[in-house]
């Protein structure tokens, strides 16, 4: 439970405490007149300065920075052995600078096998949590490696793959719900899916496309944490179109959208085609308004994922961005390649077919990958 909260602007941070020495004091005060267990900082403090606050504000109270709270609800959220292990490494690498205020007894970890009894103890537990770290990483890059494995596998099936990026919150799983049935966990709080979910999305025309779900962003996202999930957000590299979800009731949504874009662009994905959505317009305080201005932008759509309003203009806006990163081709299909010819009517758009003597001939908008299927068929139509 939050017993209060204060702020102090500084032309630049104190060195020793972050903040003054005068707001130290107030908040001692409000320490032991609240009888406060945990106080947060909403910026991440260097290992001298969490010591310094910790001992300032004396007893037993817990100094906790944005970083080490981030770092604390992910670990709540990791529900999979994969999403436990990235929260693990993000966790002992913000661990490791700040040893000397936090673990003093890693060793109990070796099984009471610790060598060099002389090192100093924080050295040891150094020793210790950079095996650990290696231990992760490790593991990681085989999580990475099957990802990669799966994503190939995938996409010898080329349907486009769409992926939902966003703030934490933004209503990324509960668009993904609305739209293939599935049951991806989707609450009111931060950073309830931690797990990239992919599903098939039918749309008109029997089109399909693959719509994935990934982890929320947030301001000042902790950099490890960018690092440690790198196996996860490799997803978004691998998409057609990035679709940006936004939480467009919210009255910091234009904060929320820079920090999105900072984020994908240190992920180096900036130069993926984007269709930006408004998504809970219904929450807004003038719904109206945000509908007329979204009608002036180019690549946004109002949506509600909440009660389905807007989805099939998102649909089309979907078919139509997917349709801008498709090349054109007019490739002859052999009348024993029926089921080429029915993946190119679900995968591409199909502007004509006409039969020949030997063939169908078939002139359509398809993915780059299957462009490169269909080049044999592209040579026999040129000759």
């Amino acid at each position: 439970m939050v017993v209060g909260s204060t702020y102090q602007k500084l032309p630049f941070p104190n060195p020793r405490t972050y903040i003054g020495s005068g707001k130290v004091s107030e908040i001692k005060s409000a320490i032991h007149a609240l009888d406060v267990e945990t106080v947060i900082f909403d910026d991440e403090l260097s290992p001298g300065q969490l010591r310094n606050l910790e001992k300032a504000f004396g007893g037993d109270v817990r100094v906790c920075d944005r970083t080490a709270l981030i770092l604390d609800i992910f670990n709540q959220r990791a529900a999979t052995h994969e999403a436990a292990l990235q929260v693990a490494l993000a966790q002992m690498e913000y661990q490791l600078p700040r040893l000397t205020r936090m673990w003093t007894h890693l060793e109990r970890q070796a099984g009471g096998q610790v060598k060099g009894m002389g090192e100093k103890q924080i050295e040891v537990d150094k020793r210790i949590l950079r095996t650990q770290i290696g231990i992760l990483k490790k593991e990681l890059e085989s999580v990475r490696k099957h990802r990669k494995q799966y994503r190939n596998r995938r996409t010898s099936v080329p349907v486009p793959v769409v992926s939902l990026v966003g703030y934490t919150n933004a209503g990324k799983s509960t668009l993904l719900n609305r739209l293939t049935g599935a049951n991806v966990l989707a609450e009111d709080r931060l950073f309830a899916t931690l797990d990239p979910t992919t599903r098939r999305v039918q749309i008109k025309n029997r089109k399909e496309f693959l719509l994935t779900d990934t982890v929320g962003f947030i301001q000042k996202l902790p950099t490890m944490l960018v690092a440690a999930f790198r196996a996860t957000l490799e997803e978004i590299s691998e998409s057609s179109l990035l679709v940006h979800v936004v939480d467009i009731s919210h009255p910091l949504s234009e904060q929320q959208i820079e920090a999105v874009e900072n984020v994908l662009s240190e992920l180096d994905v900036s130069s993926i085609p984007k269709l930006m959505v408004w998504n809970k317009v219904d929450k807004a305080q003038d719904p109206q308004k945000i509908k007329l201005e979204a009608e002036t932008r180019e690549d946004v759509v109002c949506i509600s994922a909440l009660t389905g309003e807007g989805l099939e203009e998102f649909c089309d806006a979907v078919q139509h961005k997917v349709k801008d990163s498709m090349v054109w081709v007019e490739a002859l299909v052999p009348f024993d390649k029926g089921e080429l010819l029915s993946t190119i009517h679900q995968v591409g758009m199909v502007e004509k077919t006409e039969y020949m003597e030997n063939g169908t001939l078939v002139k359509a908008h398809v993915p780059l990958r299957f462009a490169r299927i269909l080049t044999p068929m592209r040579q026999l139509c040129i000759s």
